[in-house]
């Protein structure tokens, strides 16, 4: 690999980078530096149009000042390097930490809002407004959603029926199972309570270019400052508002599925200033997120259909906020839009 990067130096280690769900992550020093090196192996964005596509906005961002780190080129001014029918890129490697709600303050919070909507304001002028951004990167079609359509609660009880009889069905249940099979079954009463409350379909949110996977480990700090958003994979298409929802969702959730809204509400004010986003623009995404946190079971499927348990940890204080936000549903809309 580093063949093609001569300027970067020789090698001189090589190791694993443990955080990650998708993607492998190597931290490579050499005798010029450090460098991270990541071998994307997600299949729906490990496409060399769609890898170039993402170096060549994190490229045009930072020169609008957002804080990224785009990639290194090689020899022939290229950024992905296919070995084995797999793609690599190299970065340069950014000394910070990853900080969680808990460990911001409220203006840090405020700061962390006014950043995503500088991300969603600096794509829309690199990428474009989203009608035909891939012509003039050139590099291909872009992911785009196909028509919004909201969960379907019908859906939703035939898969708690599966993932119930999953976790019963193990033959050494653990707390896990158990705590499982607890929230399978508050969520599926809750469910039968708020069918009537699923959105609309079809709807046309407001869309725009969004980084798609903002949350903690995606950005780095040093000190105070955010010094680099990582890992663009999920670039594309969406609505924008829901982007804002879903990090704050992840950003300020407490262990005990609870939000902190104080600083939710410092977040969302200074996202909807830099973003130009409306209050309306925001409740509705609110009431999209809500929809979709109450049908979602993405960590249980990974560990009882997959065999996958690296999420297992997320799942306390995730299914737990499912049904928080139900009963606190018009407090945290106020957060959003107040």
């Amino acid at each position: 690999m580093l063949r093609r990067y001569p300027d970067a130096g020789e090698p001189l280690a090589c190791r694993p980078v443990t955080q990650g769900l998708l993607n492998h992550g190597y931290r490579v020093s050499t005798t010029r530096g450090s460098y991270f090196l990541k071998h994307h192996l997600d299949d729906s964005t490990g496409d060399r149009a769609t890898i170039v596509r993402q170096h060549r906005a994190t490229q045009r961002l930072q020169s609008l000042g957002v804080p990224v780190a785009p990639p290194v080129q090689d020899t022939e001014g290229e950024t992905v390097t296919e070995i084995g029918g797999r793609c690599y890129a190299l970065h340069p490697w950014v000394d910070g930490l990853h900080r969680a709600g808990d460990q911001l303050t409220t203006a840090q919070s405020e700061r962390l809002g006014a950043l995503l909507g500088a991300v969603h304001t600096g794509l829309e002028q690199v990428m474009g407004s989203g009608t035909g951004p891939e012509q003039a990167m050139g590099t291909g079609p872009a992911h785009r959603p196909c028509g919004y359509r909201s969960a379907d609660p019908g859906d939703t009880f035939a898969l708690i029926d599966d993932l119930l009889t999953a976790a019963r069905g193990r033959h050494r249940r653990d707390c896990f199972d158990e705590l499982a099979e607890h929230r399978l079954l508050e969520r599926r009463t809750l469910l039968e309570r708020h069918a009537d409350r699923r959105p609309p379909t079809p709807a046309a949110p407001a869309t725009g270019w969004v980084h798609g996977d903002f949350h903690p480990l995606n950005v780095l700090y040093r000190g105070t400052d955010p010094v680099a958003i990582l890992d663009w994979d999920r670039l594309g298409v969406q609505p924008r508002a829901e982007e804002a929802v879903r990090a704050a969702a992840i950003f300020f959730v407490l262990p005990a599925g609870k939000l902190e809204l104080t600083k939710v509400r410092a977040y969302a004010r200074a996202y909807r200033r830099a973003a130009g986003a409306g209050t309306a623009e925001l409740a509705a995404a609110v009431h999209r997120v809500w929809w979709e946190r109450l049908n979602d079971f993405w960590i249980l499927r990974w560990r009882y259909c997959l065999d996958d348990r690296r999420a297992d940890p997320q799942f306390p204080a995730v299914s737990a906020l499912a049904v928080w936000w139900t009963r606190e549903y018009e407090t945290v809309r106020e957060a959003f839009t107040g």
